[in-house]
Parts: C-alpha cells; structure tokens; sequence
C-alpha cells in the first residue's frame, strides 16, 4: 500500500471516529421533560422536602422564608444542567446545614421538584453521579 493511500484510510478513519462520538454524546443528552426521574424517587422526595425544606419554602414549595421552587424559579435554570441545580442545592441547602444531606436525598429531592413542577416521571432514577446529570438539560416547561 502507497504512503498516499494510507494517508487517506487514516484520516477516514478519525473522521468517522470523531463523527460517531459527537453523535453518541449527542444521543445522551436529554431534557427533563423526557422522564428522568421514578415516581417512587419523587416520593423519597417529597419525605426528604417535608423534613429538610418545607420550613423555609412552604408545604407546596410556593415560598415562604425561602424563595418558591415552581414556576418562574425555573427561568434560572432554563439551559443549565441538572449537575448544576445538583450541585447548587446541595451546596446551598439546607440554608443552616449545606450538604447535610446524603448525594441520595439530594438527587431525591430534585426528583420531587421536578414531579412538582410537572415534569414527567420515567423508568430509570435520576442518578447522583454529576457526568450523568450533566447530560440532562433543564428546561421551563414540561
């Protein structure tokens, strides 16, 4: 085989190396209006709310000391990661003890915010692991 030739199968072959990468990672990337969370870890959630969040945001997370967590909360986070709201609430929360909590209950609780704010539940839990939930995307609306 000429130098030429195998020049050229080398570099056909990056390419369609690189090509299926991009759209491998693109396949992964999904939003949580796609069900990315169980309905049984939203109800983990919701216990995990009542005993670490209820105080400050309110029973129906419509605010109280704490901002409210529906509806115009969610422009914040419109384009973001769920890593990032991830990672923020546990940061940040509870406001009297921040990471408190176990990685869990936290991706629990994120699971509750979302079934709260109507976006749909799926088959597989939101997993805890901040790589994966870098591949979920936050949007608005459900």
């Amino acid at each position: 085989m000429e130098a030429g030739d195998w020049m050229k199968r080398l570099m056909i072959l990056l390419v369609g190396c690189v090509a299926g990468i991009a759209a491998a990672q693109g396949q992964e990337t999904r939003t949580v209006g796609q069900g990315v969370y169980t309905a049984a870890q939203s109800e983990r959630g919701a216990t995990v709310y009542k005993q670490s969040c209820g105080t400050c945001h309110g029973e129906t997370l419509g605010g109280d000391i704490g901002p409210t967590l529906t509806g115009p909360f969610w422009s914040i986070w419109e384009g973001k990661t769920t890593a990032d709201l991830f990672k923020t609430i546990r940061t940040t929360m509870p406001a009297d003890a921040p990471e408190s909590l176990k990685p869990q209950e936290y991706a629990d609780l994120v699971a509750y915010l979302f079934s709260m704010n109507k976006f749909p539940a799926g088959e597989k839990e939101l997993p805890v692991d901040q790589a994966a939930l870098e591949d979920i995307k936050v949007t608005k609306g459900p």
